[in-house]
């Protein structure tokens, strides 16, 4: 038999499900079309330098994915840019080293960090983007 509790829980499995994806931030590779895109659109953008071998770079990404799933950072454009194979992409940026967070409103930076791994850090951060 099914009772209402069972019912409740499916649709609240159901609306978890299908809603909350519509709040994570829009993560994409790094291409200067795309970048240059978001900054006219004027939106939020965070730009990730991120390396596969570097241990705070893996710090980082939890951390990151904790606060891109939040509602308050739904709008945020997040850019990957890989360290060992998008050298044109670092020095666009002037980012000399891996792990490196780079925020922007439209076409303003509005914050950097490297080496950040604090989710204080950066979440405050991320929050000069809005």
């Amino acid at each position: 038999m099914i009772s209402r509790r069972h019912v409740l829980a499916a649709g609240g499995l159901f609306v978890a499900l299908t809603v909350a994806p519509a709040f994570a931030a829009q993560r994409a590779n790094f291409t200067q079309a795309a970048f240059e895109a978001a900054q006219k659109a004027g939106k939020s953008i965070l730009v990730e330098v991120h390396a596969p071998w570097c241990p705070t770079c893996k710090a980082q990404t939890p951390v990151l994915a904790k606060y891109e799933s939040e509602p308050r950072f739904a709008e945020l454009a997040v850019f990957h840019v890989d360290f060992d194979t998008q050298k044109d992409a670092l020095r666009t940026f002037n980012a000399q080293m891996q792990s490196t967070l780079i925020v922007f409103k439209g076409l303003k930076e509005t914050g950097r960090s490297v080496g950040a791994t604090d989710p204080l850090s950066i979440e405050e951060l991320l929050e000069k983007a809005l």
